[in-house]
């Protein structure tokens, strides 16, 4: 089943490394069959949250009317995230926190990076509390990728041999979360 899985990536860093790994994704995702855009906040350039989406009451930028029908069409959403400070990047936050009811029912999925060893999951337990009070709880599994500077080789593709098969178990996961909420939606929601 083709499903649409937004990637939301939120490092605005000049020389920010994980796009390597959120553009990965998205491809992968697309070569699965998914629609799969990649909202980057470098592009994007949303405000810094004033207010949300919902109290613009149809007077809102077209960059939040943009997302805002971006994610009406989403099945679940795949997170991308650095590791700042042990926590969730800003633009990440601020990406996230502009939208509330265009998350309700869908699953998301966690994709975590540092320089480090630990692939960010420090961040990824955060982003865990914040998406599941945006109505989007994430799987269960998580896919960390530590040392991202050497995750990806000049050629874009991973550096390590196993990521492929990480990569597809964990997508496999998301996929039957969101083909099973999407079902549920089809039905009605509780409220």
């Amino acid at each position: 089943m083709s499903l649409t899985l937004p990637v939301l990536y939120g490092s605005v860093r000049s020389e920010r490394q994980g796009i390597t790994l959120a553009r990965h994704v998205t491809e992968a995702l697309r070569a699965r069959g998914h629609d799969a855009p990649l909202i980057d906040p470098i592009e994007f350039r949303l405000p810094l949250l004033d207010k949300m989406y919902k109290e613009y009451k149809g007077d809102a930028p077209p960059v939040l009317a943009e997302l805002a029908g971006i994610y009406a069409r989403a099945d679940g959403f795949v997170i991308v995230s650095g590791e700042y400070n042990h926590g969730v990047p800003p633009a990440l936050k601020n990406l996230l926190d502009h939208f509330l009811e265009e998350y309700f029912w869908r699953p998301s999925a966690i994709v975590s990076y540092s320089a480090g060893s630990f692939g960010g999951v420090r961040a990824a337990m955060q982003l865990r509390m914040t998406l599941g009070e945006l109505g989007m709880p994430s799987i269960p599994s998580t896919f960390p990728v530590p040392a991202i500077g050497k995750a990806f080789g000049e050629d874009g593709k991973p550096a390590d041999e196993k990521f492929e098969r990480r990569f597809d178990k964990f997508a496999r996961e998301l996929e039957w979360y969101a083909e099973a909420l999407k079902a549920k939606r089809a039905e009605g929601v509780p409220y």
